[in-house]
């Protein structure tokens, strides 16, 4: 028995005194299949770390008693729990006080990291006097709190820019990036990258040999810590952090670097400044709703088993969307096959792959074994091999159904036959089917490697089993998966377009495509919506329009009317609403006494808020959250608002109904309330 920890009894934590003198500290929360910091697990630890402080060991190290990671962080859940409860405070005044205590140990320790470590877990190994990590892929070290609308509060934001400075360190918490062992190494927050099987070894040795840093480091971590060095740095970060997120919608970001600005003293004195500031970004509506959309990506990869049966996938279609689908499911690991009626589509799919491949796997010698699992195949020889067929050709039905009278009867038994259509409803596409339980729709969203969400479009003859093979397929390619009715425009579209479609009625009033868009960004899109339908292309949103304005009874205004001209499709042709170079849009200077319309935003937002509530009285999702989540993830939607339906339950449904019924009044009756306002689902 160890010195000191005679008759504690702990649930979460093991520690084994070696024969050096040294404790190994094993952290395995009971009950969980991932480590994460609760409350009584940060109670154990301090207990733990008081005894140990009395009769210190020859040194400490602390490993994760789990085969899968190191810390994932703090128990979001919990987290979530003490907001509701107004307590968030003391949690995160006794995660500072535990991780001050390890740090003010009087003995070496060392935090041995293996695996994901986040959050809590990149805190806790920053409070030790060293790191050490094992070089395997699976590690990655970050500190993702700003994604939840807060940053590191248990010392993290203390700690890291006085140890690697704070150019690196801000790097990190403004973006929630990870890094691997390598790259933490490189900016000094890890000593030794090792193999997994020497991790503790080398721990061990840490603790009885130390290390020394380099002189540059330890110089870059005082210098640009100085009072001068943070007045000049500090504006610098905010007019960064500014490009890409409006203070009024992340404040996080801007806290952190105020912060950092202003505060000084001692350990003790930090750690109560940022306590005081992360405690009030956790009272914000962009932290809770921002905590809800992690949540809901949380439900979405839960829907999806372990096994999906598929390992051969044919793509039929070598578009932009086509050839794209099937390079991402080579570079995620399957076994590709893609067809189109010429070879030219195909070697045109093959470069672009050949471009995702170079920029998604860093390590060169690993890309051809990559490339080599995507083959061309003109003739379709991979159909019968294949455990999911995709069809992305033409976006017409007729088309698409003489597709599938080919391919279907070469499919295996249990092949499932799918299609990417953005608008189609199934039942238009299923007619000739020998076996619709086996097809459904997989509707990416574009561009494939960079938009997280995939629809599965589900009919009435479908099999629940189809459902649960498509989820864990999306799973296993890093995709969120959404189950919608297979109605026109599924949810997505269905909600883009009349948001999308109007944005364009305005252009053809003469309001200035820059002011739309600005209009837009300022509510907290990604993008504005012309800017948007260059990117997707006006030949595609033009057919788009031609499928869904009749059903949502709105009518096309003269820029998506017909079909554009050859050359002028948008981005892809480098002419669109806008010229475009270097996949750039060159917007056309706004006159500067041009006064913006007082109802444009709403004008815009509001008939997307409209279609929410209509598509889900339609049951196109099952419940509000599968909207919210299916609509920011597929389309962006302002994060910090939490979604449609969560944004009309913050402002107030009977507040929304009256503005959407000023634009009806003003605009005419394509701003008509549609079915669903009377929800109490939009009253939660």
């Amino acid at each position: 028995m160890i010195a000191g920890l005679d008759g504690l009894r702990f649930s979460h934590w093991q520690a084994e005194q070696r024969e050096d003198g040294i404790v190994v500290l094993s952290f395995d929360r009971a009950g969980e299949s991932v480590n994460t910091f609760a409350q009584d697990v940060l109670i154990e630890l301090e207990a733990l770390i008081e005894r140990l402080s009395l009769d210190p060991p020859k040194g400490l190290v602390l490993r994760s008693g789990k085969a899968r990671g190191f810390i994932a962080g703090a128990d979001i859940r919990e987290f979530a729990e003490f907001d509701a409860k107004g307590t968030i405070g003391d949690s995160i005044r006794r995660g500072q006080q535990v991780f001050q205590r390890l740090a003010e140990l009087r003995c070496p320790t060392v935090a041995a990291i293996h695996g994901f470590c986040m959050g809590g877990g990149t805190e806790i190994s920053l409070a030790c006097d060293y790191r050490v990590a094992s070089n395997d892929p699976s590690t990655r070290i970050g500190l993702p709190e700003v994604k939840l609308g807060i940053y590191p509060g248990w010392g993290g934001s203390v700690r890291l820019p006085r140890l690697v400075g704070a150019p690196a360190a801000f790097d990190m918490m403004l973006t929630g990036r990870t890094l691997s062992a390598s790259a933490a190494k490189a900016i000094g927050l890890v000593d030794k990258v090792v193999e997994p099987a020497l991790l503790v070894d080398t721990a061990v040795a840490l603790v009885l040999k130390g290390a020394t840093r380099p002189f540059k480091q330890r110089f870059l971590a005082w210098i640009t810590n100085t009072w001068p060095a943070r007045q000049v740095l500090a504006p610098q970060m905010a007019k960064q952090v500014a490009r890409k997120a409006r203070r009024e919608h992340y404040p996080a970001p801007y806290a952190l670097i105020e912060t950092w600005r202003r505060s000084s003293g001692g350990t003790q004195a930090l750690l109560a400044a940022e306590r005081r500031s992360v405690v009030k970004l956790a009272g914000t509506s962009t932290a809770r709703n921002l905590t809800r959309v992690f949540f809901l990506q949380e439900r979405l990869k839960g829907l999806g088993g372990k096994d999906s049966g598929i390992k051969r996938v044919h793509v039929v279609g070598a578009g932009v969307m086509g050839g794209d689908i099937a390079a991402w499911s080579a570079y995620k690991g399957f076994e590709v096959t893609l067809q189109d009626r010429e070879q030219r589509f195909i070697d045109g799919a093959q470069v672009r792959a050949q471009e995702l491949f170079a920029k998604k796997v860093k390590d060169s010698a690993k890309r051809p074994e990559v490339a080599a699992r995507l083959k061309s195949d003109l003739a379709g020889d991979g159909i019968p091999d294949a455990d999911l067929v995709i069809e992305a050709i033409i976006e017409q039905a007729e088309a698409k159904r003489e597709l599938y009278a080919s391919v279907e009867p070469r499919l295996k038994a249990d092949a499932l036959l799918t299609t990417n259509t953005s608008s189609i409803p199934l039942t238009e596409l299923r007619g000739h089917i020998q076996r619709p339980a086996q097809f459904a729709g997989l509707h990416y969203f574009n561009p494939v490697a960079l938009m997280p969400l995939v629809e599965i479009i589900h009919h009435d003859a479908m099999a629940p089993e189809t459902e649960k093979r498509l989820a864990a397929f999306c799973k296993a390619i890093d995709k969120l998966p959404v189950p919608v009715a297979g109605t026109p425009g599924f949810l997505v579209n269905r909600l883009l377009f009349p948001y999308m479609l109007e944005a364009a009625t305005a252009y053809s009033e003469g309001i200035p495509g820059a002011v739309i868009d600005k209009a837009a960004v300022k509510f907290g899109m990604p993008m504005g919506p012309i800017e948007l339908i260059d990117t997707v292309g006006l030949d595609v949103a033009s057919g788009v329009g031609q499928e869904l304005a009749p059903f949502l009874g709105l009518q096309i205004p003269p820029a998506l009317a017909t079909p554009p001209e050859p050359g002028k499709r948008g981005k892809k042709d480098g002419q669109g609403l806008y010229a475009w170079a270097d996949g750039k849009p060159k917007k056309p200077e706004v006159p500067k006494d041009y006064k913006t319309p007082g109802d444009l935003e709403d004008r815009l937002i509001l008939p997307l808020l409209n279609e929410a509530v209509a598509a889900l009285h339609d049951g196109v999702v099952a419940d509000a959250d599968l909207l919210d989540a299916g609509v920011i993830f597929g389309t962006g939607f302002a994060p910090f608002r939490g979604g449609p339906i969560r944004y009309i339950r913050e402002t107030g449904a009977d507040a929304v109904l009256a503005r959407l019924q000023a634009l009806q009044a003003t605009h005419g009756d394509r701003f008509a309330p549609r079915p669903g306002w009377d929800s109490p689902a939009l009253r939660d």
